[in-house]
């Protein structure tokens, strides 16, 4: 179903053309009410009990888990993508001359902990070269199938950061099976605006930031930690994370079993009071939309766009590899001055490398298009 406009609901000002959901989403005026009250709750500590560390942080996780068609049991809270490729690293076995396999220009986040591991161990790097055509599943599997059982970690996006080429999860996590290689996952860029089954993809882990797609505030992400690995080593040692946490006078009756499914995976402070309850009212307004729907709205809007930035004698990504959300345009060395004139007209999007990212949500209108129309032909 397309959805009709949201702007209602964000407080963007009429003369600004957002697209650039993948930087930051903007928070709604119903999570900043949220964000208000939460500061006000944290002005009088008095009136926190220790109730209130537990239930706003396991709503996050069974909405974050109905996103991903995952148990809620199996999804961590985390702070950042690196903490969850950290945790990741430290439970998935490499040995040396094994290989990771990661994307060509792939997001920091999700290389630099696998090039440490590798040095660590005397393990290699395997990195997937851009397909001309914009086929990465094409082109991993091509690399799967070349290497074989060599590559013990397949570290992906779901969607390229900067082209919003998407990759087919289903079909690579068939053949990492197959091989026998463990399948890591950055969702950062696709959960919340295109759909994702975890029972179907079945990585191993699958880690998001949570303050794009998702919705959410910096700071608060989740990770997905399949039922196999739940009984690994935390990042971390923190108390909330062990069992009979909930009872603060027993704290000092240390425990060395942990709370169950992931959790034991949690960060510490994950209760924070301020940026938790803004989660969580982006989590629920996300399912109070649909995913599918968000999807199917963002696909159509993004087609006017490419067709627009191809009538201007620009390249965007093709059509049959990219995301529905996300829209990458090649401009080649345009990038600069593109970007000026963009920002002349109030429109906000991004450059990456030698691509135009331009990333919509449901706020924008006739009237953004309207601009984003004008400004691209100037």
């Amino acid at each position: 179903m397309i959805l009709a406009p949201q702007r209602h609901l964000f407080d963007i000002p009429r003369n600004i053309c957002y697209l650039n959901a993948a930087y930051m989403t903007p928070l709604t005026k119903e999570q900043h009410r949220a964000g208000q009250e939460a500061l006000s709750l944290s002005m009088h500590p008095w009136e926190v009990s220790a109730d209130d560390f537990f239930p706003v942080v396991e709503e996050i996780r069974s909405l974050a888990g109905q996103i991903l068609n995952a148990d809620a049991d199996s999804m961590a809270i985390i702070p950042a993508v690196s903490y969850g490729m950290a945790t990741a690293a430290k439970n998935l076995p490499l040995a040396p001359r094994e290989a990771i396999l990661v994307l060509e220009e792939q997001f920091p986040s999700n290389v630099y902990e696998w090039q440490s591991l590798a040095d660590k161990v005397g393990g290699e790097i395997i990195t997937v070269a851009t397909p001309k055509d914009d086929d990465w599943t094409t082109a991993v599997t091509e690399v799967l199938e070349q290497f074989g059982n060599r590559i013990s970690i397949v570290a992906l996006p779901h969607v390229h950061w900067s082209s919003g080429a998407a990759l087919d999860l289903v079909c690579i996590s068939a053949v990492c099976k197959r091989i026998g290689a463990a399948l890591v996952l950055d969702l950062t860029q696709s959960i919340g605006a295109m759909p994702i089954d975890m029972q179907k993809v079945d990585p191993d882990f699958a880690i998001a930031g949570g303050y794009k797609w998702m919705m959410g505030p910096y700071s608060l992400g989740v990770m997905y930690v399949a039922p196999r690995w739940q009984q690994g080593k935390p990042l971390e040692q923190n108390w909330i994370a062990r069992k009979a946490s909930e009872d603060f006078r027993r704290l000092v009756n240390y425990q060395s079993d942990y709370q169950p499914g992931a959790r034991r995976f949690d960060m510490g402070e994950r209760s924070n009071f301020i940026l938790a309850p803004i989660y969580r009212e982006g989590l629920r307004q996300l399912l109070e939309w649909g995913i599918e729907n968000i999807a199917e709205t963002l696909m159509a809007l993004n087609a006017r766009f490419a067709a627009l930035a191809l009538d201007a004698g620009f390249r965007p990504v093709n059509a049959a590899y990219r995301g529905p959300h996300l829209l990458g345009v090649h401009i080649g060395t345009a990038g600069d001055e593109l970007l000026m004139k963009l920002k002349a007209a109030n429109v906000s999007a991004s450059v990456r490398g030698d691509t135009l990212r331009i990333a919509p949500h449901l706020w924008i209108d006739e009237q953004d298009e309207a601009v984003f129309a004008s400004a691209i032909k100037v």
